[in-house]
């Protein structure tokens, strides 16, 4: 297989995964950003008791609409992070494999998801910012709303300048880095790790033939709790550092250092897991359709591949 033939199967199959899973899980993404952001000390903001209860009292203020404010930018954002999050990452496996005869290690696969991780965070940050003021917004907001993706971008570049679009970019690098290294290193060795187990079993031409999509959500699903539990405070920060300033131009979080000093002051190491049921609920079954749907978009495409 040549890089560029592996590079655009990656990509395609990455891009493909990240649409599935945002269009399924997207509702409990508003959950968790609105349970980010409320530390008890704002008033523009309403007050879930629970999950359950936050995605009822959306519904029945805002509508079926409020579940899904901020679903462009989400599905653009996710398609192309994953897209870009699989190309990098194939790009630096197959780099680090180059000449090599034995299986990459452990190490290898770190230093490539978090070399994916920051080039994609970097390419995606001004999305993300986006996504999470248009799902901010709800009845007790008192700055003008956003109409749509673009009126937000326009807006943000006439009030506040370019710059904005990157608040949040030092705590949004640490999560992707470590994020990606965390959960791509413990799929990758888990998978590792079944694939010996079922070769003991039975033989086969090649790994891909011995592993189901039940093992690749297992696999998904495993990887991300621990991901999840380890980075979970950098995506708190980076959402709080985020919002929107009020009407009078001024910013609720100065910084994201601003964001941890008040956040451990007034709410301590809870404040920083805030939104994390509705987070695991979103992204533990989100990634394992997600693996599931590249895995298998990937076997898709290798025999067109091997026809051409």
């Amino acid at each position: 297989m040549s890089l560029s033939q592996w590079q655009w199967e990656t990509a395609a199959a990455g891009a493909v995964a990240g649409f599935a899973t945002v269009a399924a899980m997207y509702p409990l993404d508003i959950v968790r950003t609105r349970f980010q952001v409320n530390d008890g000390r704002v008033t523009n903001f309403p007050a879930y008791k629970n999950t359950a209860h936050a995605i009822f009292t959306i519904t029945r203020l805002e509508g079926l609409k409020g579940l899904y404010a901020g679903f462009l930018p989400a599905v653009l954002g996710s398609t192309v992070s994953w897209g870009l999050y699989f190309f990098f990452y194939g790009r630096a496996k197959q780099r680090y494999s180059k000449n090599r005869e034995e299986k990459l290690s452990s190490g290898h696969h770190l230093a490539s998801a978090a070399e994916a991780g920051a080039l994609v965070s970097l390419c995606t940050n001004p999305i993300w910012l986006i996504k999470t003021r248009l799902q901010l917004q709800n009845p007790l907001h008192q700055s003008r709303r956003y109409s749509g993706i673009y009126d937000a971008l326009r807006t943000i570049l006439r009030e506040e300048g370019w710059t904005a679009l990157y608040k949040g970019l030092g705590p949004g690098l640490l999560m992707q880095v470590s994020h990606g290294a965390i959960q791509f290193t413990a799929y990758e060795e888990l998978r590792r790790i079944m694939v010996d187990y079922k070769e003991k079993k039975q033989k086969s031409e090649g790994a891909s033939n011995l592993l189901n999509s039940f093992d690749y959500a297992l696999l998904g699903g495993s990887s991300k709790i621990a991901a999840i539990l380890i980075t979970y405070p950098f995506q708190v920060i980076r959402t709080r550092a985020q919002q929107r300033p009020s009407k009078e131009g001024i910013p609720r979080y100065m910084n994201s250092w601003h964001v941890v000093k008040e956040t451990a002051r007034f709410e301590g190491i809870r404040g920083f897991y805030k939104g994390i049921t509705p987070n695991l609920l979103k992204n533990v079954p989100a990634s394992s359709i997600t693996f599931i749907v590249y895995e298998n978009v990937l076997k898709l495409l290798r025999p067109k591949r091997r026809n051409d």
